[in-house]
């Protein structure tokens, strides 16, 4: 049985996710830390529950999201897992970051990539890797239908989705994609995104104003 930690960061109020089983290996994803603090808090979580950082994934690389790759990096020895369509953007981010006014230590960028379809492990637990652009190019989801939970990144949030106005965004292919590849799964599933509150399938297909199930 998998459990997760919510850490949220930076001034996007990203959520970052520590996903760890019960013999104390976990993954982390999408981490955003932008300062010391929120590294210690991490850290923190990780020393207090003895755990084993075994993997670093992005469902995206957006700047929000990739904040705290470098520091994973140089932490716990973890290259960021991504789609390979995404490093435009990871790259793009380092040119982008003054724009904000955010410090922005480089993210190392990984030999190997994730691809839709294949699936990643956390011990015993295994994750399904969606491939669900739109919101960005290459966007991954990850499902696990052993837990019954989504780690969403920005594809679909509380009554609402995934901005669509940046680089490589396209309205109509989220949309699209959140129908065929989202909105099939059991509506108990609950969805934990980028941004905001968890969620779950079934309250966004009857409730969320920009998608219908």
């Amino acid at each position: 049985m998998l459990s997760i930690q919510t850490f949220t960061c930076n001034p996007f109020q990203e959520n970052t996710y520590v996903v760890y089983n019960p013999d104390g290996l976990c993954a982390i994803f999408d981490p955003g830390m932008s300062n010391p603090k929120e590294e210690d808090r991490l850290i923190a979580f990780i020393q207090e529950n003895e755990l084993s950082p075994i993997a670093l994934y992005n469902t995206h690389c957006h700047i929000d999201h990739v904040l705290g790759n470098r520091f994973v990096y140089e932490r716990y020895g973890l290259f960021p897992q991504l789609h390979e369509g995404e490093v435009p953007v990871l790259v793009s981010v380092e040119s982008r970051a003054p724009m904000f006014g955010m410090r922005y230590d480089v993210s190392p960028i990984p030999d190997e990539f994730l691809q839709e379809g294949q699936t990643v492990r956390i011990g015993e637990d295994n994750l399904q890797v969606l491939f669900v652009p739109g919101h960005s190019p290459a966007h991954l989801c990850f499902y696990s239908a052993q837990n019954n939970f989504l780690i969403g990144g920005d594809v679909l949030f509380r009554n609402s989705i995934g901005r669509t106005d940046l680089p490589g965004g396209n309205h109509q292919q989220l949309v699209d994609n959140i129908q065929r590849k989202i909105y099939t799964l059991p509506n108990d599933t609950v969805v934990y995104p980028g941004h905001g509150p968890t969620t779950t399938i079934g309250f966004e297909k009857n409730t969320n104003p920009f998608i219908r199930g």
